[in-house]
């Protein structure tokens, strides 16, 4: 990861994204006994190789192009070539196309429409595995890309009506998806692919920072949430069913409390983080006035309010209603002492 992030090349920003991918796959697989891990794992390898098809190409492109791979210097002539043609025939603008390459490799690794599958099955790994790749790490690393290539993607219009539209679809579909899952973890899974849509969609209306602003206060309510869950599950004997959980707000307090805030933090409720990178980026989309704006604003503001729907059994089941099992054994102290410490409010103003 911090090769990617600190690569200032094309050629050490691919080195990085595939050992990210690399990692991920053997942090899935890392109970390579269980039969539904090794699925999960084997799953998840073709599925990053769908967006390195994008990747790699678009590289390449970069370089035949600008016949380097300075990102510096590949950025500061990014406007210089507008006019040139990848084939006359097609009348495909030669930014747009690798923009749009670029994009696909982005989409591939950020769990976007179409790929999107992958990211509950990995939650067949350990918990603390789920939180990394599905909070600050292996998911994000697409949207991290786009924000990173921002004065690439800025100068073709018809990538960003691209970006935009299938980050708003990922964030309905992600969102709608998720209500009818009985697995916390999933649930979890499913609402980090709504987010991850907000976050790309972002990025097509031309707000990098607020992308990545978004990005931050996400990896840490979602590391609290899936911290929490796998408190929960393993209280639970290793249960997974939320259908079978319930009343643990007593046994669980504390637990039940830091669920309580990251959920909050999710749905977007004032004054945790997730409300104020939220609020600037429907706001953003809104004041948009374009096409694209407006269907990703109304794109998104269903999806947050299904991500209510959809995360309320999560913190509701468990917490309150007197079900099946209602106690179970107290959790470590570690773990909770972990979640606990997690921030949950704070961050930059998003509009310096």
């Amino acid at each position: 990861m911090p090769m990617l992030v600190t690569g200032d090349n094309s050629l050490q920003l691919f080195l990085g994204w595939e050992g990210v991918g690399l990692a991920s796959y053997l942090l899935i697989h890392f109970w390579f006994t269980r039969l539904q891990a090794d699925k999960a794992a084997t799953k998840a390898m073709p599925v990053n190789r769908v967006g390195d098809f994008g990747l790699a190409p678009g590289i390449s492109g970069r370089f035949t192009l600008f016949q380097t791979v300075d990102s510096s210097t590949i950025f500061a002539c990014a406007s210089a070539p507008r006019n040139s043609w990848i084939s006359r025939n097609m009348r495909l603008n030669a930014i747009t196309l690798i923009s749009i390459l670029l994009f696909i490799g982005a989409a591939g690794k950020s769990a976007q429409i179409g790929s999107h599958t992958r990211s509950p099955d990995a939650m067949e790994g350990p918990t603390p595995v789920s939180a990394s790749i599905h909070a600050a790490t292996t998911v994000t690393a697409g949207v991290f890309m786009i924000a990173r290539c921002s004065p690439l993607f800025e100068y073709p219009p018809t990538a960003l009506i691209v970006i935009t539209s299938a980050g708003a679809t990922t964030s309905f579909l992600a969102a709608t998806t998720g209500i009818l899952q009985n697995d916390p973890k999933r649930v979890i899974a499913y609402s980090t692919c709504s987010q991850l849509g907000y976050m790309i969609f972002a990025c097509g209306i031309s707000n990098y920072s607020v992308s990545v602003f978004h990005l931050m206060n996400h990896a840490f309510f979602k590391a609290l949430l899936f911290l929490s869950a796998g408190s929960v599950i393993h209280a639970m004997s290793d249960e997974q069913d939320m259908r079978k959980m319930g009343g643990l707000a007593s046994s669980f307090p504390l637990t039940y409390a830091m669920m309580l805030m990251g959920s909050l933090s999710l749905i977007g409720f004032p004054f945790p983080t997730g409300f104020y990178s939220k609020d600037v980026i429907l706001e953003l989309a809104y004041t948009k006035y374009t096409i694209s704006g407006n269907f990703a604003f109304c794109g998104c503001c269903s999806p947050d309010t299904i991500v209510r729907g959809h995360n309320s059994p999560n913190t509701i089941i468990r917490g309150e209603q007197e079900l099946g099992i209602g106690c179970g054994r107290n959790s470590r102290q570690w773990l909770r002492c972990s979640v606990d410490s997690l921030p949950l409010c704070g961050g930059p103003d998003p509009y310096e």
